[in-house]
């Protein structure tokens, strides 16, 4: 029993040793929830989910993305784009505010490798730009009002 709890101490000091930090995986980085949100999200003037969801999935297709899940149920699109050795991942959700229109949110996030060392570095991280998502929208609300015009 005497060489027992040493032995606990010993292995629970060496374990500890081992544990990571994880603090950074909900870290916002220097900006606010609410400023990310802002640029990461739009309302559109419509009531029609399903409408806004192909719109999403047109856009992104537009702009090079494979679609990698769409669900209407869940309001949910997610896609990935390859440029050379670098991959970026979109997930768009959408969901009624009030009830005459849709908000769209978008988040990405950038897998960019470069050289380093022996072989490629691997670099994760969100895409906070704002223009980035600017341009999504501006794409977004072009592909829903020819949507809504096609008919006429």
């Amino acid at each position: 029993m005497k060489l027992l709890c040493p032995a606990f101490l010993i292995c629970t000091l060496l374990l500890s040793g081992c544990a990571t930090d994880n603090n950074h995986i909900l870290d916002m980085g220097n900006e606010t929830q609410l400023q990310k949100r802002s640029y990461q999200s739009r309302t559109f003037e419509t009531n029609d989910k399903e409408k806004v969801l192909r719109a999403t999935i047109s856009t992104l297709q537009d702009l090079g993305f494979l679609i990698e899940r769409a669900d209407l149920e869940l309001g949910a699109v997610s896609g990935t784009k390859l440029e050379g050795l670098d991959k970026f991942r979109i997930t768009i959700s959408v969901r009624k505010k009030g009830t005459d229109r849709m908000l769209v949110r978008a988040n990405a996030q950038a897998n960019v490798k470069r050289a380093g060392g022996a072989g490629w570095i691997s670099d994760i991280h969100a895409i906070d730009d704002p223009k980035q998502y600017q341009n999504f929208f501006s794409l977004l609300e072009k592909s829903l009002f020819l949507t809504a015009h096609a008919g006429e």
